[in-house]
């Protein structure tokens, strides 16, 4: 019961191979926006969430608020709370709430479908070792991007700095594919984000708060036009 560090470790270096790439373009972007390679590294050391980090580092390049800051990161990273109260429902007598609080850390889209595909619950043992590897394969990508951003020419630091659309397309992709419904979202998170963009006065609306009124806007649609029938939760 609850899974050893070993096979936590196993499971863990898929997600951690992926997340080198990914925090790559990170530190790639930080050092090229004037942070130094240390101070990326240090984001991604004390926050592991891929989306949560780039929205908050083009806002703090541009000088956004705290609160609008804030704001953004609760709208991107709500969904972290929804799938750590999932979670719960697998965890172990082993895991007791200093343990939840330490896993809560780094339990990140990945690592929550890995945790919950697993046939028995999981203990901290396991969940230790699922997140080590990601946790160092982030800050990893990290330092490696900072230190390349540095050091590649601007053509190839700009052709490199396209991975995260990469990242962000082929999750958005294989559900689009299948769900009118999905489809529908994500155009009309377009659709908003290009209207923020090019409207007259909706173009003075700063980033951050961009980001949350698009997000929140095609969330509400979605649920509105596309509710999840109770068949279909079966």
């Amino acid at each position: 019961m609850g899974g050893s560090f070993t096979k936590g470790l196993r499971d863990g270096l898929p997600i951690a191979l992926g997340y080198v790439s990914v925090s790559f373009a990170f530190g790639m972007m930080a050092v090229q926006g004037g942070l130094s390679i240390w101070q990326a590294v240090l984001i991604s050391l004390t926050n592991v969430t891929s989306a949560g980090q780039f929205a908050g580092l083009n806002l703090m390049l541009a000088g956004a608020p705290l609160l609008e800051m804030g704001l953004t990161q609760l709208v991107i990273n709500i969904r972290y709370a929804l799938m750590s109260l999932s979670l719960s429902q697998k965890l172990d007598g082993t895991m007791t709430l200093p343990h939840r609080m330490l896993f809560a850390f780094c339990n990140t889209d990945e690592v929550f479908a890995v945790a919950s595909g697993q046939p028995q619950r999981v203990g901290r043992r396991y969940l230790y070792g699922l997140t080590a590897l990601p946790y160092l394969g982030w800050a990893l990508g990290t330092l490696l991007g900072a230190a390349a951003g540095t050091l590649l020419p601007e053509g190839i630091r700009t052709a490199l700095g396209v991975a995260i659309y990469g990242m962000f397309l082929a999750i958005i992709i294989p559900p689009a594919r299948k769900l009118a419904s999905v489809r529908a979202v994500v155009a009309c998170a377009v659709g908003l984000s290009c209207a923020m963009r090019y409207l007259p006065l909706l173009r003075e609306v700063s980033s951050g708060f961009a980001i949350i009124l698009c997000a929140v806007a095609a969330s509400a649609l979605g649920a509105w036009f596309f509710p999840v029938k109770e068949v279909e939760e079966e």
